[in-house]
């Protein structure tokens, strides 16, 4: 097996060390890393254990970035364009797979490159699309309303003060229209004052933008559902989150399938399960980034990593479940 040493500059894999406790790559085995980006995962994934991985993506210079590992790879390496919700018709006649994983966080490339549009500290055309195709959040912004845009940032970035923020927006376009992320990073941050926390008062705005516009809650949606069913008995799917909303989902989702559900009340027993779950939690807890890992990526401080097993066989009781 050759390794591959194709490292981008740049790109830091988050929770690498977790990922591959939790998947435990075997030889002869079948992988999916659903969110390729830098190919952080899947290159540690291939030099593991002589298997094969396909990786998905819907943005083009990352299946570029894929297709240069393949070459190293020599036929391990299979890339997907395409968004990890639609896994099941991309990659499921390729499966069942021993190990899936999703890095639900921006990929470093896509924040350092000004002309992508996502970051607010970098001047560029306000786009976020994490493809190629559909509305960019320059659309969004000058073509909402003012409630639905007020909306867009209260659900998806928790901007607690986001009717103000879409009203000096819908103000500022009314004089022009706003196409550059240093004009709307303007915007928000004179309506949100500073506070001790030293985060951007522009970051949960604009992370509700893009989640708006690459419909981020929905992919994840439908992957937590394709998933499972494309795994393997014994298989691992890992899903590593960066804020609540993305966290919520996967904990109810992994939840529910590992018959692990509250019940609806104290007085409400819960209902007789004729079997045994199929799928068991690898872990009682999320499992955060370790504190040295917080300090040399910042991007690491806020991921959580939650994973779910399909059992290779019955499972007695929820007592039988790894952990």
């Amino acid at each position: 097996m050759n390794a591959i040493t194709l490292v981008h500059q740049g790109h830091v894999p988050v929770m690498l060390k977790e990922v591959l406790e939790a998947l435990s790559p075997r030889d002869g085995g079948r992988y999916l890393d659903g969110t390729f980006g830098g190919g952080g995962y899947a290159r540690a994934i291939l030099n593991s254990a002589d298997c094969t991985l396909h990786g998905i993506d819907r943005d083009p210079t990352a299946i570029a970035r894929g297709e240069a590992m393949a070459q190293q790879a020599n036929g391990r390496l299979i890339m997907h364009q395409g968004t990890f919700g639609n896994m099941e018709e991309l990659v499921g006649q390729d499966g069942p797979f021993d190990g899936i994983v999703l890095d639900l966080g921006v990929s470093s490339f896509q924040i350092d490159q000004a002309e992508r549009g996502f970051s607010f500290r970098n001047d560029g055309p306000l786009d976020m699309r994490m493809g190629t195709d559909g509305p960019s959040a320059a659309d969004l912004v000058n073509s909402m309303k003012e409630g639905d845009l007020a909306d867009v940032l209260y659900r998806y970035g928790e901007e607690k003060l986001s009717r103000r923020i879409a009203r000096a927006i819908v103000a500022a376009r009314a004089e022009e229209p706003i196409t550059t992320t240093g004009r709307l990073a303007h915007i928000v941050r004179s309506c949100v004052p500073k506070d001790r926390s030293k985060i951007d008062p522009a970051t949960r705005s604009f992370q509700g933008l893009r989640i708006a516009v690459n419909d981020e809650l929905g992919e994840l949606e439908r992957a937590l559902e394709a998933a499972p069913r494309l795994l393997a008995p014994g298989g691992v799917f890992v899903v590593v989150t960066f804020h609540s909303l993305e966290d919520r989902l996967a904990k109810r989702a992994m939840a529910e399938l590992a018959g692990r559900t509250a019940n609806p009340s104290r007085y409400d027993p819960a209902p007789v399960r004729k079997e045994p779950p199929a799928f068991s939690l690898l872990h009682s807890r999320p499992l955060p980034a370790t504190e040295e890992e917080a300090r040399e990526n910042p991007r690491a401080r806020s991921a959580r990593l939650r994973a779910l097993v399909r059992n290779s066989a019955p499972q007695p009781s929820a007592s039988g479940n790894r952990a």
